[in-house]
C-alpha cells in the first residue's frame, strides 16, 4: 500500500453517525457525528462537517469540526478549514484563512489527560 493511499471515503452528500475506527488513512467529504480514533490519518475534505471527537495521527482539513481533536503528530487545518473546539497535537499547520474558535494546546504526545479515557 503507497504512504498516501486512502483505504476508505465517505463521499460529499453522505451522513454517518457512530464511531468509526480505522487503519492507514481516511477521508471524509460528507457529515460525520460521533467519535473518530486511528492510529493513522483523517482526511478533512473542504465540504466535509465532522460534529464529534476525533483522536487520529495526523489530522488534515479543509471542511470544518466541531468537537475535540487529539492528534499525537500533527494538524493541519487548510486556508477552507474551519473548527471550533479543543485540538491537542505536537504540531500545528495553520494557513491563512483557516478559521480556528476554542483551546489550542500543544504537548509532545497529543493526549491531554482531558481527551483521554
Amino acid at each position: 500500500m503507497a504512504k498516501d493511499e486512502i483505504n476508505a471515503f465517505l463521499g460529499a452528500g453522505t451522513s454517518y453517525e457512530g464511531r468509526l475506527n480505522f487503519q492507514g488513512s481516511v477521508r471524509i467529504d460528507g457529515n460525520f457525528q460521533g467519535e473518530v480514533e486511528s492510529e493513522g490519518v483523517l482526511v478533512v475534505g473542504r465540504e466535509a462537517c465532522i460534529r464529534g471527537q476525533v483522536k487520529v495521527g495526523q489530522l488534515i482539513s479543509s471542511g470544518r469540526i466541531e468537537g475535540e481533536i487529539a492528534a499525537k503528530e500533527r494538524c493541519v487545518f487548510h486556508k477552507t478549514a474551519s473548527f471550533k473546539g479543543a485540538v491537542v497535537t505536537p504540531a500545528l499547520v495553520v494557513e491563512d484563512g483557516a478559521v480556528i474558535d476554542g483551546s489550542v494546546s500543544m504537548n509532545s504526545n497529543g493526549t491531554p489527560p482531558a481527551l483521554t479515557e
